[in-house]
């Protein structure tokens, strides 16, 4: 019974979740896209869901788990000796000061 209840529980916040992000794209659209661009007209709730899939597919936004897989990284960097942390360290700052030297 405990399992069926935290089930139901994720299924109702992903709902929310949802329906929130559904009605913040909504708003800011409503705000932002009429007042830039002439003859764009307003939307309705579904068309921002449509929004936010299309935004999900086109850009793969909205990831789970950490998004970049941070944790691999911390690993990699956990894993490093002293020395190779400093050698990083330094080529990254170089690589960066280069950068924006640009």
């Amino acid at each position: 019974m405990n399992c069926r209840i935290k089930c139901a529980s994720k299924a109702l916040l992903m709902v929310v979740a949802i329906g929130v992000l559904g009605w913040l794209v909504m708003m800011l659209w409503n705000w932002v896209i009429p007042a830039l661009f002439v003859g764009v007209h307003t939307i309705d709730f579904m068309h921002a869901l449509g929004l936010l899939v299309l935004s999900r597919i086109l850009f793969g936004g909205f990831r789970g788990h950490g998004g970049w897989h941070g944790r691999r990284h911390w690993r990699k960097w956990e894993a490093m000796t002293p020395e190779e942390r400093e050698h990083f360290q330094t080529a990254w700052r170089s690589g960066r000061d280069r950068r924006a030297g640009e």
